[in-house]
């Protein structure tokens, strides 16, 4: 299943690894052992953030995904199911309105 991961960094402590040069080196260590297939930086409420798209096949692994970020960075995650136009036609939703229109 396709998860979207929104990631808000606070400004600590990444300022602090920015100045010691090591915060690229922590971003790249966490980004190889997630193998997420995009991933976008911007800004949320003025502060660094990033969207991740990941393919997570177990709910089990969302702590495997999460805590490097959270240990790490002291970010906050939270995770939204995605579905690809594919997988909403694959929804049935015609068959889902018929069934519950009729009340």
């Amino acid at each position: 299943m396709r998860i979207m991961m929104k990631v808000g960094i606070p400004h600590e402590p990444f300022n602090t690894l920015v100045k010691a040069g090591s915060a690229g080196a922590k971003m790249s260590k966490v980004l190889a052992a997630m193998k997420p297939e995009a991933v976008y930086f911007t800004e949320f409420d003025g502060t660094r953030g990033a969207i991740l798209i990941v393919d997570m096949a177990d709910p089990s692994k969302v702590p495997a995904l999460a805590e490097p970020w959270f240990l790490t960075f002291n970010a906050t995650v939270e995770f939204r199911i995605i579905m690809s136009p594919d997988d909403l036609k694959k929804a049935g939703l015609d068959e889902i309105g018929q069934k519950w229109a009729k009340g």
